[in-house]
């Protein structure tokens, strides 16, 4: 049986149901899934102007954005572990002027709205439930929504999680507060809700409802964020929301998955959709100590040629682009026929755009590749020979041997993230 029920914001959310439950083994069968919900996600075209130019300023803030992000990450990891960061991992200082163009991020990506910049649908809070539309990001571990006490201009357009008005709420101790280095936050109280995501009910979450929302947010139609990563980067000291599901036995299979494209992408709550990718699914193990969707093992070729080999890669919906440590990137860039480095400051990289390089990943089985259409983020300007590429050099503080795997990878293969198996999945798309 299947029910549609369509919205006005996000799509629509898809319920299945199914009659057997997913084997325990390495594959993924059509006839062996028991599936809660497929939420669609909005088209993007990622940095890529209208004229088929490269965005670049678009790009320096997403750059920024994403520095900003994993500092906060560690810092998080910091404080709940008593001080320590991950093997290899260090924190990194960032300027207030990449800080500034982080928060700048909200309006720019806004330009225009069908090259959205975020993997959003809908969640609902408490009993009956309010309405959210959040940003799906397995880079982050934090559930935060606006408050109906919130008094910044930025709510204004947004919709407010009212806490007298569900009969499941709970006031829990603490704050919440994200502060940027130029003194705006995005901060407000914890509550514990039900939260309810494409079918998968969760009881007694906690989340944040901000009152305070930096201006830099109002354009944004997203309300807020739901994190997927793991408890161990939580602003909250938390468990996450599927994390969260899966303890408390809300769906059979403790696995969600990812299907990003350029239209009609997917996130799939309690298991996979099997009409998006061909068996088999390959699982590698991560370590969720560290908080990240954290994948060893990892090796690239360019041309059909190894580059490099051993190297870990995270893999994170809610970054655009890939980045890794400035050796690593100019190490892979050195195969690329013709490659120079286009922009020094913030790691770009340009080929020639009659020679899209052939770039694939490897975990110790089949190679994925990047398609040229992913990895050629446009010309480096009008009328140009030359192409902006979709891996940058940028030290995140995630290690020297550490790539950060985005959009750019992920619309080339269906990604599953299991907590059964403590792994992620990849699988040859359809």
């Amino acid at each position: 049986m299947l029910l549609k029920i369509p919205s006005s914001v996000a799509g629509s959310i898809t319920f299945a149901l199914a009659i057997a439950a997913l084997p325990n083994c390495v594959s993924a069968s059509p006839q062996g899934e028991q599936s809660y919900g497929a939420i669609s996600l909005p088209d993007r075209t990622l940095l890529l102007n209208a004229d088929g130019t490269f965005n670049h300023d678009k790009a320096v803030v997403f750059n920024a954005a994403t520095a900003l992000k994993y500092r906060r990450n560690l810092m998080n990891f910091q404080e709940n572990s008593g001080g320590s960061l991950p093997a290899g991992m260090k924190l990194i200082d960032i300027p207030l002027r990449a800080q500034m163009q982080a928060r700048g991020q909200r309006d720019e990506s806004l330009t225009d709205e069908n090259d959205d910049s975020e993997w959003a649908g809908m969640v609902r809070i408490g009993k009956p439930g309010q309405n959210f539309l959040v940003d799906f990001d397995t880079g982050s571990s934090d559930l935060w929504v606006p408050s109906s006490l919130c008094t910044s201009t930025a709510c204004s357009s947004k919709r407010k999680y009212n806490s007298s008005s569900s009969s499941t709420s709970q006031n829990e101790t603490g704050t919440f507060s994200i502060q940027y280095g130029d003194g705006s936050t995005v901060s407000g109280s914890i509550y514990s809700d039900t939260v309810t995501v494409a079918g998968v009910k969760v009881q007694k979450q906690r989340f944040a409802a901000v009152t305070n929302l930096s201006s830099s947010f109002a354009s944004d139609p997203v309300d807020g964020v739901l994190g997927l990563g793991f408890p161990s980067i939580s602003i909250l000291k938390a468990d996450p929301v599927f994390v969260s599901a899966a303890q408390q036995n809300a769906i059979t299979t403790k696995a969600f998955s990812f299907y990003l494209a350029k239209n009609n992408s997917e996130l799939y709550l309690g298991g996979t959709n099997p009409k998006l990718y061909n068996d088999p699914i390959e699982y590698h193990p991560v370590d969720k100590s560290n908080g990240f969707w954290q994948v060893k093992n990892a090796s690239i070729t360019v041309g059909g040629q190894d580059v490099l080999s051993d190297f870990d890669t995270i893999i994170d919906s809610g970054t655009t682009i890939m980045y890794g440590p400035p050796d690593m990137v100019k190490e892979i860039y050195s195969k690329v026929e013709g490659a120079e480095v286009f922009d020094s400051s913030e790691g770009f990289y340009s080929f020639p755009c009659n020679k899209v390089p052939e770039i694939s990943f490897s975990w110790g089985g089949e190679k994925f590749a990047i398609s040229s259409e992913n990895f050629n983020l446009g010309t480096t300007a009008p009328n140009a020979s030359t192409c902006a590429g979709a891996l940058a050099a940028k030290d995140l503080g995630l290690g020297n041997t550490t790539l950060l795997l985005g959009d750019s990878w992920m619309k080339n293969a269906y990604h599953v993230f299991s907590l059964e198996k403590t792994a992620v999945g990849f699988a040859k798309l359809k």
